[in-house]
């Protein structure tokens, strides 16, 4: 079973930040809603550090020397384009030796509205036995996250642990991941989850499309 960390479910500033991206009064200003997904993947990026391995190094200082606990293996952090690249930013100020791994895919639609996942291509480093960390600010149906990590996943590329971060999920999204991955190391991070889908898969309440709103409508 996927283990999941929603936390917006206790008091933070990360509440801050997700309110004003939801919030129709605010998030038109582009500058600022990227930065609110910045400053998000920064805190995510610090939460999960505390799950990362450590190992101590003899630090020398102007004065003596000190032994610390510092990050063992830097992880991997992938990001599917184009809204995931402001957190994806957020967790490299964090994470700023870490190996990159970048993601295009998008829905492509039928006249009936239906869609299949175009994954176009990646671009990756070497997750074989590292930590993953993949970067997607909206969970909505699932089925473009899991298309692209199973695109990621082959015999030469098994990454020892998986972290998912979403700023918002759907309870439905949430629930394709772990009917898709019950038996993967995999933990969702979450700022919300929200109970609602439309018809065409946008979260309710959510937040609207975060890759039209941090760069601008696609045609």
């Amino acid at each position: 079973m996927i283990k999941i960390n929603n936390l917006g479910e206790n008091n933070s500033v990360i509440n801050n930040f997700i309110s004003e991206l939801r919030n129709v009064d605010v998030q038109n200003d582009r500058l600022r809603f990227r930065k609110n997904l910045e400053r998000l993947g920064e805190l995510f990026a610090y939460e999960i550090s505390k799950t990362l391995n450590y190992k101590t190094e003899t630090i020398v200082t102007p004065l003596g020397s000190i032994d610390m606990n510092i990050i063992a293996e830097q992880p991997v952090l992938a990001t599917i384009l184009r809204a995931g690249l402001p957190m994806h930013q957020g967790f490299l100020n964090i994470f700023d030796q870490a190996d990159n791994c970048f993601i295009a895919a998008h829905r492509k639609y039928d006249k009936n509205e239906n869609y299949d996942v175009n994954v176009e291509y990646y671009s990756s480093a070497n997750i074989n036995n590292k930590t993953l960390i993949i970067i997607d600010p909206m969970l909505s149906t699932g089925v473009s996250l899991v298309k692209c990590i199973n695109d990621l996943l082959n015999e030469d590329m098994k990454p020892k642990e998986i972290h998912i971060v979403n700023v918002l999920a759907s309870r439905e999204g949430v629930e394709y991941l772990q009917r898709n991955f019950n038996n993967t190391n995999i933990t969702l991070w979450v700022g919300a989850i929200d109970e609602e889908l439309t018809a065409k898969a946008y979260i309710v309440p959510g937040l609207g499309d975060a890759g039209d709103l941090a760069y601008g409508k696609k045609e």
